[in-house]
């Protein structure tokens, strides 16, 4: 590690100790040794002693910065996982984070339009509505339509700070070989794509592409609603989009204050998601409960409002055909197909037992199914697979790592909204009905139709590709056959010169022999005939004809 490596790590262990975070380490043996680790090695007392174990740990990873924030705020949608005080506190990372001055967000806004903010925008706010770990955001209003908007701004320097705490995860990562799981978890992969996407949540030319892209998807829908975004005033370090009025999905007492559906607003979560994945194939990877609204309008049919598209994943074809099998053999209890599915799609290496494996799987899940499908988990379903994966030599797939992440906070909103909520009933149907669209004659049909242009397109020059193509074999065959006969040319050059090599060692032997007898002028004839024959036969052994 690089002194400023050395330096960070310090930082974040000080950073945790001094909130006294080391009480999240279980005491049981196997944590003996960091225990006692920290008390041979670190004095840095609880300075926090007066706060809650929640709003200290919130207050850490604030400390620590964007990268830290981000894993908060994927822990706080998992309240059935973490007590409510501290699900509760770390809530408050999703839009409460620590705001930068306003003053500094303006003269940053004026730089990257390079103009004064009165030409384009009036009533700009300089205190922000909402700060987050990556960016803040403020109000104004735009001059050449009178629409509210907000005007979202890049933290300053944040840069830096993020590719320092990276470069000290691929150092941890580097250390991972020594662990007897690291060739399945593939660390440095994992860190790759967490680092991709964080840099990407930097470019809000990105996030505008993405936001555009989503609200095409999802025109005219009922189910959820994208602001529009201006591109003429978005760059790479700030975003301009219609300001949008809803309830944070956060605050169940005010949806429930406007009789709100609280179980079509839950299901229609899951079919929004459900829906990106498998019908458009990019979905809105960053859907913690800071980045949802609820609609004010039609309490009985509500409407999801989503903002903040940084973080977008994509999967391909064969991904999500793999996936949604995987779904439904699972909960249909088919766990040989679930086997099989994780070896065909390459998750498990391809001489993996099937049947070993199906037996794990159905010993770890069955008890799963003892409950009602209401009260199962998606997480803990995925956590008890992947465990049980792990035996047989599963590879992390960084590609699906945004969608396990996503359906985390999906489910965790959720129960949170509903928690009856049955998410494999509203999944199912989805999915059903999507693999069916995939095979059999409407899926011939659409790709004939999909296809058929190109097709059309490339007809008139078939007659020239055919012949193209018979010119190109006739050129082939004939440089085929001249290399056959410089290859057998070769052979026969070889077979002359191991002839004469041979002859011209005889003769050298014969001629040593007569030496030794006294036969002076025979032995120099058969020596220098000998070396003769060596030199044709060399000759010929180095003569190329190609």
């Amino acid at each position: 590690m690089t002194p400023s490596e050395i330096k960070r790590l310090y930082f974040i262990i000080r950073v945790f100790l001094s909130y006294g975070l080391d009480e999240l380490i279980p005491n049981i043996r196997l944590t003996w040794p960091l225990r006692f680790g920290r008390y041979l090695l670190f004095w840095i007392p609880n300075r926090h002693k007066d706060k809650p174990l929640g709003e200290r740990l919130r207050l850490a990873l604030q400390e620590l910065g964007p990268v830290w924030i981000k894993f908060g705020q994927m822990l706080s949608t998992r309240r059935d996982l973490f007590p409510i005080a501290i699900a509760d506190q770390l809530s408050m990372l999703q839009d409460r984070v620590v705001s930068f001055d306003g003053t500094v967000a303006r003269k940053s806004i004026e730089t990257a339009l390079e103009g004064s903010l009165e030409t384009w925008f009036e009533g700009f706010d300089s205190q922000p509505l909402a700060s987050a770990s990556i960016a803040q955001v403020h109000t104004a209003r735009l001059k050449e339509n009178g629409k509210e908007v907000v005007l979202k701004v890049i933290r300053p320097d944040i840069l830096p700070v993020i590719k320092a705490d990276v470069r000290l995860m691929y150092r941890l990562a580097n250390l991972a070989p020594l662990l007897p799981d690291a060739r399945r978890l593939r660390p440095r992969e994992v860190v790759r794509e967490y680092e991709k996407t964080l840099l990407d949540e930097l470019n809000l030319l990105r996030e505008a592409a993405n936001a555009i892209q989503l609200r095409r998807n999802f025109e005219d829908s009922p189910m959820l609603y994208v602001p529009e975004v201006y591109p003429d005033y978005c760059r790479e370090n700030v975003l301009v989009m219609e300001r949008i009025y809803g309830i944070p999905v956060s605050d169940v007492a005010a949806l429930e204050g406007q009789n709100t559906n609280m179980k079509l607003l839950a299901e229609r979560g899951v079919q929004v998601f459900f829906t990106q994945v498998f019908r458009d194939s990019f979905f809105h990877a960053d859907m913690h409960p800071g980045n949802i609204f609820v609609s004010y309008e039609k309490p009985e049919e509500p409407t999801y409002i989503g903002i903040d598209y940084g973080i977008v994943g994509s999967l391909n074809k064969e991904d999500k055909r793999y996936l949604a099998e995987n779904f439904i053999a699972f909960f249909n209890r088919d766990y040989r197909r679930v086997a099989e599915l994780h070896v065909d799609s390459g998750w498990v290496p391809a001489d993996t037992n099937v049947e070993d494996f199906e037996f794990a799987i159905r010993t770890v899940c069955e008890p799963i199914f003892e409950k009602p499908l209401a009260e199962i988990s998606f997480g803990h379903v995925l956590l008890n697979l992947f465990n049980t994966a792990r035996r047989f030599n599963m590879t992390v797939q960084p590609q699906l790592v945004l969608l396990q992440k996503t359906l985390l906070y999906v489910e965790g909103l959720g129960r949170q909204l509903y928690p009856q909520l049955d998410l494999w009933k509203t999944a199912k149907p989805f999915l059903e009905d999507w693999l069916h669209d995939q095979i059999g004659l409407p899926a011939i049909v659409r790709a004939f139709k999909e296809k058929a242009p190109s097709w059309a397109e490339k007809l008139p020059e078939l007659p020239e590709l055919i012949y193209g193509t018979l010119q190109q074999h006739r050129r082939l065959q004939t440089s085929i056959d001249q290399i056959s006969q410089q290859f057998r040319d070769q052979q026969l050059r070889q077979r002359k010169s191991l002839y004469l090599l041979g002859i011209g060692a005889t003769l050298f032997i014969c001629g040593s022999l007569f030496f030794i007898i006294g036969q002076k002028h025979l032995a120099w004839g058969m020596i220098g005939a000998g070396i003769a024959s060596w030199g044709l036969g060399w000759r010929h052994l180095n003569k190329r004809q190609w």
